[in-house]
């Protein structure tokens, strides 16, 4: 290896950050051996903080594996147990922050209530009255109709179609993504995006400082906007620091068009997702588009965020569509409702949303997922409606991104097969898609994962639908898929030797915290 592809290495972002946090580390671990001498004075205030740590996690309203998985390690290593809870655990804010986030609560609420009309729904029964209701008392996301919806089973699909609409802009197009990676996906767009700026056409983008680690330099937004003019930033910029505020990731996917149409899924902006850039196999990933009243919906989300990372104010008004695409007729009578899930706010609706529906099934229950870490609540309404004789299926991939989650993906599968869930994983690849379809009359697709980071700790969003016919395409895409599948069977989980199943029992334990 050169000096010069060693120096590349050394010198990336992820590298020096790692780097720092090893250094925060070892300073912690030099400063308790220079108190040595006063070990047993130590001791016992560590144990005094232990205690007071773990009855703060109690007292909290947090899901219950979660308080498990951090009270374990905190009585294992009081030494410093509670310290690295302290600064990594829950979801603490500055005042600023707190300020800000309440902010954007008001401006939801303000520039959606008009739209909020659950009840239309009550020819469909009380059951989607009431998750209608639900998520526009907690999300402040309103259910619509005259919106046309088109399902994506792959993000090659999608690709192309997305290209197109952005062309069509005329008037703006926001940008907000977890993932960019330059590359054939996301210099596409950026041609566009100049293209379109230069006209004249208001264009902006978020993406997430983690997310995008690996992919963009650190000081990303700030050359892109330079070099485009097109104003771009970053959520909750990462630092070498352990700290707590670094749990909260933007994990939503959005690409909004003059304010009637948009795209949201499983879908980044990088190649992989397109199967341009072969990383775990085939990459099974989903979208949807929204056409008509729902988008603005999804616009508000994005525009409130952008005044939480800009601190800046948004004319609403001047945004609203003045009208509707044709294709909105299509969806005259069917019901849509894009949702966000903010997990500074105590209400996990993400996680109520995917609740409401297992519970409520009569017949099946299709989910795909790329990681199946779930809460004891999602793990006893899956076990209990297969136990009830609903169908309940779940797809996970076979070729995973992240070895030690994929163990623990398959360390909760041994109860649920127990109860009659039936398991399959993708052998061409890698499962991306965030989907759920129930009786052929709901489905949620969007970027909600079945694991505690998106339930509890990032921004999400996702698009519920009622009775409209793209329920039955994401039913036929699940279908279709899982011929592809290998079924899981609870023999092969038995199958494994002893000391392999106590590893995956402690990691279901320690999961919330992966």
């Amino acid at each position: 290896m050169n000096i010069k592809k060693l120096a590349s290495i050394l010198f990336q972002r992820r590298v020096i950050v790692g780097l720092l946090i090893l250094l925060q580390s070892l300073a912690l671990l030099a400063t308790t051996l220079l108190f040595s001498w006063a070990y047993f004075y130590l001791y016992w205030a560590y144990v005094i903080l232990s205690v007071l740590a773990v009855l703060i996690i109690v007292s909290r309203q947090t899901d219950p594996g979660y308080k498990i998985a951090w009270i374990i390690p905190i009585l294992l290593f009081p030494a410093f147990g509670w310290l690295v809870y302290l600064l990594c655990g829950g979801n603490r804010m500055s005042a600023h922050q707190r300020r800000k986030m309440q902010s954007v609560d008001r401006t939801m609420r303000k520039q959606l209530e008009r739209d909020c009309k659950a009840e239309v729904l009550s020819c469909f029964g009380t059951d989607a009255v009431n998750q209608a209701r639900y998520v526009e008392q907690y999300a402040r996301c309103p259910v619509y109709t005259n919106t046309y919806t088109r399902y994506f089973p792959l993000g090659d699909d999608v690709f192309p179609v997305m290209l197109e609409e952005l062309k069509k802009a005329q008037r703006y197009i926001f940008l907000e993504y977890f993932i960019i990676s330059p590359g054939i996906f996301w210099d596409s767009v950026v041609e566009i995006l100049k293209e379109k700026h230069a006209a004249g056409v208001d264009v902006r983008v978020i993406y997430d400082d983690v997310g995008s680690l690996n992919t963009l330099p650190m000081n990303y937004a700030k050359k892109f906007e330079q070099e485009t003019g097109i104003p771009c930033c970053f959520f909750n910029r990462f630092k070498p620091v352990i700290s707590i505020r670094m749990n909260n990731r933007d994990h939503r996917k959005f690409c909004i068009i003059d304010g009637h149409t948009a795209f949201t899924g499983g879908i980044n902006l990088a190649d992989e997702y397109i199967n341009q850039l072969p990383r775990f196999g085939h990459w099974k990933d989903s979208a949807i588009m929204v056409k008509g009243e729902a988008a603005w919906s999804m616009t508000v989300m994005f525009l409130t965020m952008w005044e939480y990372v800009r601190d800046v104010k948004v004319d609403y008004d001047a945004l609203r569509p003045a009208a509707l695409p044709a294709e909105a007729a299509l969806g005259s009578g069917f019901f849509v409702q894009p949702y966000t899930d903010n997990p500074l706010d105590n209400e996990a609706v993400g996680e109520t949303v995917y609740l409401n529906l297992i519970s409520k099934a009569e017949r099946y229950v299709y989910i795909m997922t790329p990681y199946l870490i779930i809460s004891d609540s999602v793990n006893t309404a899956l076990c209990n409606a297969a136990k009830s004789g609903v169908d309940v299926r779940i797809m996970t991939p076979h070729i995973p991104d992240k070895p030690l989650v994929f163990e623990l993906t398959r360390s909760h599968y041994e109860p649920l097969l127990e109860a009659g869930v039936r398991i399959f994983e993708y052998t061409p690849g890698f499962v991306h898609a965030k989907n759920m379809v129930v009786d052929d009359i709901y489905a949620v697709v969007g970027s909600i994962n079945m694991d505690y980071r998106s339930m509890f700790l990032h921004f999400e969003d996702a698009v519920w639908l009622c009775h409209d016919p793209t329920v039955m395409d994401v039913k036929v895409d699940f279908l279709s898929t899982q011929i592809k599948c290998q079924p899981i069977t609870l023999a092969q989980c038995l199958e494994h030797s002893w000391v392999r199943r106590l590893f995956r029992s402690i990691l279901r334990v320690m999961g919330p915290l992966l």
